[in-house]
């Protein structure tokens, strides 16, 4: 028998706030906080709206009471950020922290500090500290050295499906006894290099993301840190923690179809919800809400649609994507929705799609776009990331 996995702490920093009553109040009073980038400063700025935390590096510094002579990326600041609001609520001792590990998940690391040092490294040599903290193993370095993290350390990247993936590792070690404790999440800045790149391929709206409107036009970049504590059921209940939640499912698949784009038919998508059902031990009609990837792109939100549609017939559950509210986060996105599902299934609240007003043609079907209470018991994430790599996790109360 496999132990039970559960969920004992939370934290995020997103354009919704910095807490999660304040992410809640947002979705719960539909709240669209995208805007023009302020922080970030790019060619683009009129042209696209962002999901910012409206804070300069040395401000989050500053807050996290770090020294301001620092070698801290955006990404490791929102990371250490949301960090230390999982741990706290997860009450973990400085005993138990020797013992946690981390599993982080990002796709850019410190490039936005990397990108503003380019052309001074060769003749500034103090400024190769920044570049040194540039890899995605080295902030998941400098989060584990903040909080006092003493067990194994470990950082995936994949592009939109990182943080899901580093779920189902995290998953994967709790279940083989490898680790009874883990500290679980992405994070990801805004930066130059990601937004030229999404431009480069002319999937960035200029206005408001759409997600499965007929009419959408792609997607709006956000910037976040997310992270979940995971413990066994044991080591929960040998410690009188309460659980938040439960991860009872996850799968992942890789269809390969693309460099970027999903298949037509969703065939990584299907498979990964399937496994995840598998794993859950759980059929279709068991699940409740769907937190959809729905970047709003023409592709990924067909595919996806297609997925649905080929897992659960005519009965799909109601689902909705929640990118409308913090744009599209990347690496982090796993772990936002991770959060905005748990709050789902706390509150018992599907929280509606932004945005939508037009069905796509080519499929039945149409995300949930009004506020609704409603009984949930198990809530499914997908999170879908270039290359065809796919992946879902499904969450129980």
């Amino acid at each position: 028998m496999y132990p039970n996995i559960v969920i004992t702490g939370m934290g995020i920093l997103s354009a919704l706030g910095d807490t999660l009553e304040a992410q809640w109040e947002q979705l719960k009073h539909q709240k669209q906080l995208l805007s023009e980038p302020e922080v970030l400063d790019t060619r683009h700025k009129s042209a696209i709206k962002v999901g910012e935390i409206k804070r300069t590096n040395a401000q989050l510094a500053a807050q996290l009471g770090l020294p301001p002579e620092n070698n801290y990326s955006r990404t490791a600041l929102l990371a250490i950020f949301s960090a230390r609001q999982a741990i706290a609520q997860a009450q973990l001792t400085p005993d138990a922290l020797a013992q946690t590990g981390l599993v982080f998940a990002s796709t850019v690391g410190g490039m936005d500090m990397t990108e503003r040092y380019l052309f001074d490294f060769a003749e500034n040599p103090s400024l190769l500290s920044y570049l040194h903290t540039h890899p995605i193993g080295a902030v998941a370095r400098q989060i584990a050295t903040d909080s006092a993290l003493g067990g194994l350390l470990m950082s995936v990247s994949t592009a939109c499906s990182s943080a899901a993936n580093a779920f189902i590792t995290a998953a994967n070690l709790l279940r083989t006894g490898r680790a009874e404790q883990l500290l679980v999440g992405g994070a990801d800045a805004l930066s130059k290099f990601t937004v030229n790149g999404f431009h480069s391929l002319m999937i960035l709206s200029d206005s408001y993301c759409t997600p499965f409107d007929d009419n959408r036009k792609g997607l709006n970049l956000g910037e976040a840190g997310a992270f979940l504590v995971l413990e066994t059921e044991e080591k929960a209940i040998s410690r009188g923690a309460t659980p938040l939640g439960r991860l009872a499912g996850w799968g992942n698949a890789n269809d390969a179809f693309h460099q970027t784009a999903s298949s037509e038919e969703g065939e990584g998508a299907f498979l990964a919800m399937q496994k995840a059902l598998k794993v859950a031990e759980l059929s279709p009609d068991q699940i409740d809400y769907i937190n959809a990837h729905g970047t709003a792109t023409p592709n990924n939100d067909l595919s996806e649609a297609r997925a649905l549609l080929r897992l659960f017939g005519q009965n799909i559950p109601r689902f909705s994507s929640t990118k409308p509210y913090t744009g599209h986060t990347l690496g982090a996105a796993s772990a936002v929705e991770a959060v905005f599902s748990l709050l789902a299934l706390q509150h018992q609240a599907i929280l509606p799609n932004l945005n939508f007003s037009t069905p796509m043609q080519q499929v039945p079907l149409q995300p949930a776009t009004q506020w609704a209470e409603k009984p949930l018991k198990y809530v499914l994430s997908n999170s879908f990331g270039f290359g065809g790599n796919c992946s879902t996790l499904i969450f129980k109360r």
